[in-house]
């Protein structure tokens, strides 16, 4: 059997996705690298698996096709989300089915096979990626989506980890402040670092950090550690 941990992150093609692509082959894991548009690697012990996962199958697809060829899932990231900020009243159906299908549905489907998968081999860790606006809703970014998917998420994170916390597997959740990445434009930089106490915006390197963090921690579980330059604490 192979003895090599494997860790699945979807998002996995630029912005935090890619870092913990990164941060997981440094310590050793083969990955199972998922987006819409991931290209194929050259590292033997990178497969790329594009797709969707707000497609049904796509999710089962993932988790199959890093359980073929490296034989084993010790670890997802659901790293993929989708935010749309708008006021409320102005979100579209389309807008919803787009939020609930990526954050929601894709989360559901990877997470459902990899928990099996992880179970017929005695534990794994799933790590959620969510928003600090859940705790600490903004009236500068009225969000609704993102708290009504993102807020769903912490609170199944709970659930799960209680569910199979005798069964090896544990579940914990980063809730992210704003943090450097494609997402946000270099000009936008200095209004959003006024959002977060510390006055900046968060680094790539902080949220990898954190992941890493809780991957070595097997008595943290159950977790929503917020990763937000203060946001939650107050302002």
């Amino acid at each position: 059997m192979n003895t090599q941990k494997v860790a699945v992150v979807t998002g996995a093609s630029q912005g935090i996705g890619a870092g913990l692509v990164t941060a997981y082959r440094k310590l050793g894991y083969a990955v199972v690298a998922n987006s819409r548009s991931i290209q194929p690697s050259d590292d033997p012990f990178v497969l790329a698996v594009p797709g969707d996962i707000a497609t049904p199958g796509v999710g089962e697809r993932i988790i199959e096709q890093g359980l073929e060829a490296f034989g084993r899932i010790d670890t997802l990231v659901n790293n993929a989300g989708v935010f749309v900020a708008k006021p409320f009243t102005e979100y579209t159906d389309e807008d919803f089915d787009l939020v609930t299908g990526v954050n929601l549905r894709g989360f559901f489907e990877v997470t459902r096979r990899a928990v099996e998968a992880m179970l017929g081999q005695g534990g794994g860790h799933i790590v959620n990626v969510s928003t600090a606006l859940v705790e600490h809703a903004n009236t500068n970014v009225p969000s609704a989506l993102a708290s009504l998917t993102k807020g769903g998420l912490n609170a199944v994170t709970k659930s799960l980890a209680v569910e199979y916390a005798t069964r090896g597997i544990r579940v914990n959740t980063v809730a992210l402040g704003i943090i450097n990445t494609p997402m946000h434009p270099e000009e936008t930089h200095e209004a959003l670092a006024g959002l977060h106490p510390v006055g900046r915006i968060g680094d790539i390197s902080d949220v990898v950090g954190a992941v890493t963090y809780l991957e070595d921690s097997p008595f943290v579980t159950g977790v929503i550690l917020p990763i937000d330059g203060g946001q939650t604490a107050g302002h």
